[in-house]
Formats: structure tokens, sequence, C-alpha cells
């Protein structure tokens, strides 16, 4: 494996004339976001096999020609848990760098587990330890030492070889169109869109709060994700959860009120008193139909629903084996008991777990299929 920093533009063409025409490229990236909204990319690696790269974006004046290879449609890009990767992507040069694979929900299609981590992957599969000493590391300073060097590189070296065992793991058991639901998601925009107006609901100290209580802190919550975003600032730094809570519960009407809050200092007050106050003021005003309700604990399921849980773990058990995955991996108890409740929102439902399991054990609930013991031994069947 050749490796290169590329922090000229004349190594950047260099490397990009070495890397069109691959078939694949194993892509990672490096970034801050501790002082702002959307993440600041530091770090491009990429590999395809052959040779390894870091691509300093913020050494390079214009990075265009590597920008060309990863919008290449004819170049499949491969990442370990792409999102994050692919937010940089979408909200800097509002593309996404396509066709992708993600080994992360690869992995759980071979039975490594649900979120794996890339350093665990490596070991799971290939058998190499890999260092976790640079995870904290400030990749926006330079020079970068050797040692980031190093680990920034492994991310791509052997990303690379996990994608080549994997993809032909899944082609063999006939899954690698099971991933096509995942890979579209990472691939929507919407994904990296959160709608301000339920920000509310990510609020820490929001069971606390009750009817209009929580139509202010939606009108807050969405006023700071809008503030955030427009100003490229943490949501924090605009307003933490704790006084945001404390707004809510005291409702203050005057700037005089409100600089009395705990937590709030002067220079808020005056900069965003006025507003804040006239968002209390017209959500705390709102009809009791317009308020927001929080999401209630489901209520309990009955003896049938639970007796159906029972049913529908045992057809899960029997699919798992089938399809040569621990049960785990595809489904919780919860999912199965929102299966059961009719949660539109079951992971069951959705992706490649909808055609592993979820299908299937809506047939179950629903006759279309049934659960065999004639022979002495449990089989699913069509029902009849």
């Amino acid at each position: 494996m050749q490796e290169y920093l590329i922090d000229t533009p004349e190594a950047l063409r260099d490397l990009c004339e070495r890397l069109r025409g691959s078939e694949w490229l194993a892509i990672d990236t490096e970034f801050i976001r501790e002082r702002t909204y959307y993440p600041r990319l530091c770090l491009i690696q990429v590999s395809n096999g052959e040779v390894a790269a870091c691509v300093d974006p913020i050494r390079l004046p214009d990075i265009q020609p590597f920008l060309d290879l990863m919008f290449d449609g004819n170049i499949l890009k491969v990442f370990h848990a792409a999102r994050q990767d692919l937010e940089i992507f979408w909200h800097d040069w509002h593309q996404f760098p396509l066709p992708l694979f993600d080994t992360q929900p690869a992995a759980a299609l071979l039975g490594h587990g649900d979120q794996i981590g890339y350093a665990r992957l490596v070991q799971q599969v290939l058998g190499t330890e890999l260092p976790k000493d640079q995870s904290r590391t400030d990749w926006s300073a330079r020079p970068l030492n050797e040692q980031q060097l190093r680990y920034a590189l492994d991310d791509v070296i052997y990303l690379g070889e996990l994608y080549l065992r994997m993809r032909g793991q899944l082609s063999d058991r006939e899954r690698l169109q099971w991933l096509a639901a995942d890979f579209a998601t990472l691939a929507d925009p919407a994904t990296y869109q959160p709608d301000p107006r339920t920000a509310w609901k990510r609020v820490k100290g929001r069971q606390h709060l009750r009817g209009c209580q929580l139509a202010v802190l939606r009108a807050l919550a969405e006023w700071r994700e809008t503030t955030a975003r427009q100003r490229d600032l943490p949501r924090k730094w605009v307003m933490k959860d704790d006084l945001m809570v404390e707004l809510c519960r005291r409702l203050p009407r005057s700037l005089e009120a409100l600089a009395k809050l705990r937590g709030i200092d002067a220079g808020m007050v005056r900069r965003e008193g006025r507003t804040l106050l006239d968002l209390i003021k017209t959500a705390s005003e709102l009809p009791r139909e317009q308020w927001p309700v929080e999401k209630q604990r489901p209520t309990p399921l009955s003896p049938r629903q639970e007796a159906m849980v029972d049913y529908l773990s045992a057809g899960l058990r029997l699919l798992a084996a089938q399809h040569q995955l621990s049960p785990q991996a595809i489904a919780t108890h919860k999912d199965l008991q929102n299966l059961v409740r009719g949660d539109a929102d079951c992971p069951l439902l959705h992706g490649w777990r909808r055609a592993v399991a979820g299908d299937p054990l809506r047939a179950l609930m629903q006759g279309r299929r049934t659960l065999d013991n004639r022979t002495g031994e449990l089989r699913l069947l069509e029902g009849d």
C-alpha cells in the first residue's frame, strides 16, 4: 500500500489521476463541531486498495479535482457509519457521493451486531487490533503528526478490506439487495434536515413540563434550532436545555422577570430578551388543542397481545436461524411488542429487517403463515 499526505494542488492532481477509474474508494472524514452547528471538515481519507491518502482541505486552496471523484457515479464509495460523513458532503456541496456502501448496516446482516464500531468490526472480521489513542484528537491543528496520520490512514486501509470480504459474504447469501433501503435513507436530504418544529422532543428535562408549558418549549426549541443554524453555533451556545425548561416553568412576562432567572446572563437579556418574551407570550396563549403532547408510555399489552409477542418470538428465532443471524441483531422484545401494537415506526417494518423478519412476522400475526410442530420439529409454514 502506497501512502500519502496530500496538501499541495500538484499532489492532489497526481492522486486523483491515480484513483480515476477505480471500482471503489474507501472514504472517511475527520471533522470538528464543538464550536459550530455544522461539522467543519478537517481531513478526508481515501483508499482504493493500492493507494491510501490523507487529503488536507485546510492546506489545499481547492479540492474540486477530488470532489469530481467523489461525485463520479461510476465509482462506489465505501464508508463505515456513513451518516456524519455524508452530512458534511450535503452541507458543504449539496451532493452525496453516490453510489455508496456502508459497512455498519452490512455488518448487522452478517451477524456482527447492530451499530458496531469500526475498530471492533476490523478486529472481528480481519483479526487486527487498531489503536484508539487519536479518537479525541484536534483534527484542525496543523501540522498533523505521524500518529494522527497513521490512525487516519488505517480508517480507510482496513475499510477497503472489510468491504471486499463482506461484499462476497453478502453476495453468497443473496443479501446485497437487502441493504438498498438503508442506503437510500442515507442518501435522502431529509435525513440531514431535522424539522425545527420537533426539536422540543430532544430537550432534556421536558418530562417535567405540562400543558401550555410544552407549547412554550416547542416555540423556544424551534427558535433555538433555527438560530443555531443561521449563526452556525452549537445549540447549547444559543440556549442551554436547563434554561429553556426554566423559562417554560416560570413564563416570565417582563425583562425584569427574565433577568432574575437563574442561568441567564445580562447579554442574552439585552440581545434576545424581547424575542424570548414574545415567543413565551404567544405560545402560552395558544388554545389547548394546539398544545403538543409528550409521547405517553404505551398502554400495557393485553394477555392475548402478550401471547402474540411470545408467538412472534418463536417465529423470530426460526427466521434468524434460517438467515444465520442472531435474533437480537434483528429485533428486540420491545420491537416485537411495538409490532403487535401496530407501531408504523417499528424498526421491523423498515430496511433489511422488513425483508428478513418484518413481513414474515406480520404474515404470522395475520394467519397467512403458521408455526407447525406436527413432525416434532418446529417449522414456519405458509398458512392455510
